[in-house]
């Protein structure tokens, strides 16, 4: 892929950037081996490799759902200078 002041210029419209000219040079010069770099990744012959979603092959490790109790209620409340018997009562912060 080319890099040239076209893409640059397409990159900073897409990222609503303003860029200084020695910003798009440093850009330029920065995404050139990286798009190479890429581009020699999407060559390398992968028939026969199988997808993988993880390099570690841990799928679907999770730990069983319990519910536990967190904190008691009363004693939350206990120290709220406005409550009902459930929750804290706050002012309203919009109209």
């Amino acid at each position: 892929m080319q890099v040239d002041d076209n893409l640059i210029s397409s990159l900073e419209e897409l990222s609503c950037l303003t860029l200084s000219d020695s910003d798009k040079g440093r850009l330029t010069a920065d995404l050139k081996p990286i798009l190479d770099c890429m581009i020699r990744v999407s060559e390398v012959n992968t028939d026969g490799v199988p997808e993988c979603v993880s390099p570690l092959d841990n799928v679907n490790i999770f730990r069983d759902d319990k519910a536990l109790l967190s904190y008691d209620r009363e004693l939350i409340l206990k120290n709220a200078p406005v409550k009902n018997n459930e929750f804290f009562i706050a002012p309203k912060t919009v109209d």
